[in-house]
């Protein structure tokens, strides 16, 4: 067994918002325990997905899901893990990929399953993404997402950015060789903070040849809410792609 509790980081950011109503609660209780990853044990990727998939993903809060739900629906060959702290945020990718919207009690009476069409390819961590570092194998990623993670503007909070050289370190352990992790963000601040700490890192190489590569959304991306707000407010997002050298 992993003791990861012993040591439990300190944790900054919401963990729920406003009332989870009935249908999602139900998600939560019900279908989350039947997907959810353990991080007390060893986890094998193969095992956790039932069957060996051609790739697996890591997202690092996902927010409400919709980045992942998407993408996992398109590429049902891809075992993804979404790691989200936010409660609200969990039960709406459980109603993306099952459908369910719906608290009348003939809809819970039903057993829940996945939408039509899709496969169980999406696994949850509804925890602080460090407590989960020590219980994965090396190189086991290829590809991880970070998607408009909360930018702490204000200098003194600086050392609560994702982006530092502790969790950096532990990100180019478990993307295999050539990896990609791409980071998504609508904030000054956090474009310059991301660019200069990678600059120092070695494990990685900014990938973008043009100005294009990283003005424009990736061949795979999929249109997140908070996106769609951000551009609504005239705040342009960057996506930037670091391969694992």
């Amino acid at each position: 067994m992993i003791n990861n509790q012993s040591e439990k980081p300190k944790f900054f950011g919401r963990r729920q918002g406003r009332v989870i109503h009935r249908a999602k609660s139900f998600l939560l209780d019900n279908f989350l325990p039947r997907i959810r990853i353990d991080s007390n044990k060893k986890v094998d990727l193969e095992q956790c997905f039932g069957s060996e998939k051609n790739a697996y993903a890591l997202e690092i809060g996902f927010g409400d899901g919709d980045h992942l739900a998407a993408l996992s629906a398109k590429m049902p060959n891809v075992g993804f893990i979404g790691v989200e702290v936010y409660r609200n945020g969990v039960a709406n990718l459980l109603s993306l990929i099952t459908g369910l919207k719906d608290g009348r009690d003939e809809d819970l009476a039903k057993e829940v399953t996945l939408l039509p069409g899709r496969t169980d390819n999406v696994r949850i961590y509804d925890d602080d993404v460090r407590l989960l570092f020590a219980a994965l194998p090396d190189a086991c990623f290829d590809k991880i997402y970070l998607l408009f993670p909360d930018p702490w503007p204000k200098s003194r909070h600086a050392n609560r950015r994702f982006i530092n050289p502790d969790n950096l370190r532990e990100l180019a352990r478990l993307l295999k060789k050539g990896g990609i992790l791409q980071v998504a963000t609508d904030h000054p601040i956090y474009k310059k903070w991301t660019l200069d700490t990678m600059h120092k890192n070695s494990d990685f190489r900014w990938t973008a040849k043009t100005s294009d590569d990283w003005r424009n959304p990736p061949a795979d991306w999929a249109e997140t809410k908070y996106q769609r707000k951000a551009v609504r407010e005239g705040r342009r997002p960057v996506f930037f792609e670091f391969e694992r050298m």
